[in-house]
């Protein structure tokens, strides 16, 4: 196996530089980057010196069997025809292929989808719900962060009807790293220690995705409250959300659903009773931990999902995608729990 990444020396792209150097099947590793091609790859990260991890190439891609492309949106769709058609399948780690209306996307991302053509061919790759329909396909659109813990969590409720949808609130944190290595005012040491903000609230560009996915396990348009908040961590993402529940629902009809979806899961898993979900639970891992609460005073059900926003919400999960795209065991390079503590 050739694999290779497009987008190598971001947080994303080091995570999976990071998954595949140790994955049984990849023999070799292309790393792309347009701007430090011909630097070693541990003069970017110095914790790789002496592994012979290999040069950094410019973006002129070689035949391969995968290509992750960890790049700004609009940067993988105008290529994606020209992979595919080499027999190259494409993972998306960005955003233009998860959602499936390119007026959706111009409207949120505000540039002309370069590809639109493809988004019919594209699966959304979030392999506990789309299995089946992820195996063997040539174009994966990988999951933003946001959207995978709050998806893992609500699909499996909605699917079964047992909550209302004229009432959700999502209320999600993330650690700095889900901004990316990139140089900005606001992502400075003196402006995120000791602090907390909301952020793109009411406009964040993962709202269209976590819709149309929640629409799509309830058969019709849904619309939700989104709220994304920058904590001082530098990785991790808890994701608090607050629905009602459908008449006559309890909380352990609600398990019961969770259970049924999940028993057989290798990275979902749900906590005991009054066991909530932590950040540091999957830290440097590939695994998501959910939990529940019914409030009786307010007939809510109160979910916290809890996942590590580089691993299930980015780079862990493309691996996990390729391993089933080419039929492989889906667990394979991701082995590992929490870095504690």
């Amino acid at each position: 196996m050739k694999v290779g990444i497009l987008g190598a020396t971001g947080y994303a792209g080091q995570e999976l530089v990071r998954l595949l150097h140790r994955h049984e099947e990849v023999k070799e590793l292309y790393l792309g980057s347009s701007s430090v091609a011909g630097e070693n790859y541990d003069s970017i990260y110095p914790h790789w010196l002496d592994q012979n991890i290999g040069v950094l190439e410019d973006e002129n891609i070689p035949d391969m069997d995968v290509l992750f492309c960890a790049l700004p949106h609009g940067l993988t769709a105008e290529r994606t025809s020209a992979f595919l058609e080499r027999g190259i399948k494409v993972i998306d780690l960005g955003a233009d292929f998860r959602l499936q209306s390119a007026e959706s996307y111009e409207e949120w991302y505000k540039i002309k989808h370069p590809a639109a053509d493809l988004l019919k061919e594209a699966v959304y790759g979030l392999p506990e719900l789309y299995r089946q329909e992820i195996k063997g396909k040539s174009l994966i659109a990988n999951p933003g962060c946001y959207p995978t813990a709050t998806l893992l969590a609500l699909v499996p409720l909605l699917r079964k009807r047992l909550l209302q949808t004229e009432y959700l609130i999502i209320d999600a944190k993330s650690g700095v790293s889900g901004a990316g290595r990139g140089i900005s005012l606001g992502m400075h040491y003196s402006e995120v220690n000791e602090n907390f903000k909301a952020y793109g609230v009411a406009s964040h560009r993962h709202t269209p995705e976590i819709e149309q996915e929640l629409s799509r396990a309830v058969g019709s348009p849904l619309t939700v409250s989104f709220t994304p908040h920058l904590v001082p961590m530098t990785r991790g993402m808890l994701v608090t959300i607050y629905a009602k529940v459908s008449e006559g629902v309890g909380e352990e009809e609600l398990r019961s659903c969770w259970q049924n979806q999940y028993e057989n899961e290798e990275f979902v898993h749900l906590l005991p009773p009054g066991t909530w979900p932590q950040t540091k639970f999957s830290s440097g891992s590939n695994h998501a931990f959910l939990q529940l609460t019914l409030d009786k005073r307010t007939g809510n059900v109160v979910i916290v999902s809890t996942i590590d926003n580089l691993l299930k919400g980015a780079a862990g999960q493309a691996v996990q995608n390729m391993n089933l795209a080419m039929g492989w065991p889906e667990a394979q390079g991701l082995k590992g729990t929490a870095l504690w503590p």
